[in-house]
């Protein structure tokens, strides 16, 4: 017979506050292996999107190359269409009939001629880019190739490490969801707050030689007290998180290392006195 899941609502508050302590310890597991694979995900998008660039880069240099070459075919064509020109003025000179005709060919010879020479001053220029943007594109090239060695370094090593953690993840991630309906919407969505505030991603902890395991600020002995009582919950007042004490998150303490002070004190208190 399935068992019937308890609402939520219902809970104790140590029923409470000890599925959010399981939940904090998985989700802490989780924050383990993202830590284990570091920034690699994000050096092996930045690749990604600089291999991009470049590759768009590399089609745009290409592409003006081409037109460039277009460019200087197309002057060519013009230089040999305009020496054609010149040729068949100079032939009609042979045959003008008076000074007029003459110096209208004339200026057409040397229309046509500084045509030629606007035009070759052109291609030289054209052939000039041509070869800043040649160079250019074997940089972007040599840059491409030398950024996918990077990235598929960068990928191996990121893909033996999600190989070696993603089963563990998925399981913690599981069980994480299946915990968090067991918890109640509000108190999960404060929780989850004030683990997207915290450095550490501690949204509970428990209570660490009378301080608050997360921002290590003394407790009064009183909200110790009402802590371990586990009847609502309490959060720390300096920095926001839930408090639970050791023994339901269950932690062992440490009691003598917690008597030393105390004997330090009384040890003070007794030299005061003399």
């Amino acid at each position: 017979m399935a068992t019937k899941v308890k609402d939520p609502a219902e809970l104790t508050v140590e029923e409470k506050l000890k599925n959010l302590y399981q939940l904090q310890t998985m989700l802490s597991e989780i924050d383990k292996i993202k830590t284990l694979r570091g920034e690699l995900p994000l050096e092996v998008q930045d690749l990604e999107d600089e291999i991009e660039g470049l590759t768009t880069r590399i089609e745009k240099i290409q592409n003006e190359i081409v037109e460039l070459k277009r460019e200087i075919a197309d002057r060519r064509a013009t230089i040999e269409t305009a020496n054609s020109s010149i040729a068949k003025y100079k032939e009609q000179m042979d045959n003008v009939r008076n000074n007029r005709e003459y110096d209208s060919l004339n200026k057409e010879i040397e229309f046509q001629q500084l045509d030629v020479e606007l035009n070759q001053k052109k291609i030289r220029e054209a052939e000039e880019a041509i070869q800043r943007k040649t160079e250019e594109l074997a940089q972007s090239q040599e840059s491409v190739t030398e950024r996918r060695t990077d990235l598929d370094i960068k990928k191996s090593e990121l893909d033996e490490i999600i190989s070696e953690t993603k089963a563990e993840e998925e399981k913690l991630r599981e069980r994480s969801k299946n915990l968090e309906l067991q918890i109640e919407p509000r108190l999960l969505a404060a929780f989850k707050r004030i683990r997207r505030n915290s450095r550490n991603g501690l949204g509970i902890v428990y209570v660490q030689r009378d301080a608050c395991g997360g921002c290590f600020n003394k407790i009064p002995p009183q909200r110790q007290l009402d802590i371990r009582m586990r009847k609502k919950i309490i959060v720390c007042e300096y920095c926001g998180r839930i408090m639970i004490d050791p023994e339901l998150a269950g932690v062992e303490v440490n009691k003598p290392a917690e008597e030393k002070p105390k004997r330090r004190t009384s040890r003070a208190k007794k030299a005061a006195d003399e």
